[in-house]
């Protein structure tokens, strides 16, 4: 259990300086009391206070389908600015992993009643989970991660704006003289995966190059997904290839180099979330930036409001785009033969392609 003096020693000041951070002192800056919070919370540290208290109710954080435990898995941050937003509050943490099979055995808000929680937020579910079905009419207060329930007032959603951070990675990728770029995005039946499928048949006609379905393919959120799908993006000429997740950039840098293609002189290619092992890959990945820390701690307030009986609806943070070595002037490449894959938009989601086409030809 960590102590005022391991946060001390951490950031270099005094335990009295500590000790004012936690407990709300006036004579510290608002910047060294919320690092004295969220370092606290990062080591562990639980004040006598938060320990003692039984009764002023408890959240939970439900995951699915994410690892959470390491710095370098996806749910870490997001995780840890929850519990650092929600630090200074009454209200007990707890974390639950769970799958579809405990969905379908327990009810939603049963559930929530059995275990006394006030709220939940909802990580790493997928949309045809059976609790976003019982979301659709719930009264408990809940947060989703890049999901979305409409109509419904008690439940909200908070991500990274998808749509600018895809056209980012596009704009940049044509600064640099790419026209033939291919995106390998996420699992079919995401949410997320459609926004980042939509941005990218948005921003590919927006920018006016050729809007190619072969060239939009849905895989899955890991590196083996790659090697399904790079050959044929190669075979069609891509100079580029964007990802729906650093993962998936990861095996398309290694399925590259399989088919002898070097990355960036021959392809480029960018992630999206900038994970941890980003910098250190070979070359060091090009992404774009989701700060996880952030949606957490959004998280948190997004369902504090919502228990304080405010409404919210979609809550998108900014990405940036975080530019290293595997992105490079275009290096022009033939056509050798075109795919017509069954994981393209055009056959996992027509309806998508379909309105990017209407709405190119306005």
């Amino acid at each position: 259990m960590a102590t005022i003096k391991d946060i001390a020693d951490k950031l270099g000041v005094s335990v009295s300086t500590v000790s004012k951070g936690l407990n709300g002192a006036k004579d510290i800056s608002d910047s060294l009391r919320q690092a004295v919070l969220d370092t606290a919370v990062e080591l562990g540290y639980t004040s006598k206070k938060i320990k003692s208290n039984d009764g002023n109710g408890k959240i939970c954080i439900f995951v699915e389908n994410m690892k959470c435990d390491s710095a370098d898995d996806f749910g870490h941050d997001i995780v840890l600015g929850f519990r650092q937003a929600a630090f200074r509050s009454s209200l007990q943490i707890e974390v639950e992993e769970i799958d579809p099979d405990f969905q379908t055995a327990h009810a939603y808000e049963s559930y929530i009643l059995e275990r006394g929680y006030t709220g939940a937020f909802l990580v790493g579910f997928a949309l045809n989970d059976p609790w976003m079905k019982q979301l659709e009419n719930t009264t408990v207060p809940t947060v989703l991660l890049d999901n979305f329930i409409p109509a419904n007032p008690h439940v909200s959603c908070v991500g990274t704006d998808s749509e600018e951070g895809i056209d980012m990675a596009i704009s940049h990728l044509i600064s640099l003289g790419h026209e033939k770029i291919a995106f390998l995005d996420g699992s079919k039946d995401s949410m997320i995966s459609d926004q980042r499928m939509r941005a990218y048949l948005r921003g590919i006609s927006q920018h006016h190059l050729p809007l190619d379905a072969s060239m939009a393919v849905y895989g899955f959120f890991v590196a083996d997904a790659a090697h399904y799908h790079v050959p044929s993006f190669l075979e069609m000429g891509a100079t580029a290839i964007l990802c729906g997740n650093d993962d998936i950039a990861r095996g398309v840098i290694a399925s590259c180099e399989e088919q002898g293609f070097s990355v960036p002189e021959d392809v480029s290619v960018i992630g999206f979330d900038d994970m941890p092992f980003a910098a250190e890959l070979t070359p060091p990945l090009t992404t774009v930036r989701q700060n996880r820390t952030e949606l957490g701690k959004c998280a948190f307030m997004i369902l504090q409001t919502l228990m304080d009986g405010v409404s919210l609806s979609k809550n998108m943070l900014r990405p940036s785009l975080t530019l290293r070595a595997s992105t490079a002037i275009a290096k022009p490449r033939v056509l050798i033969r075109r795919t017509d894959s069954k994981d393209s938009v055009l056959h996992v989601n027509p309806r998508l392609y379909e309105e990017t086409l209407k709405e190119q030809q306005k």
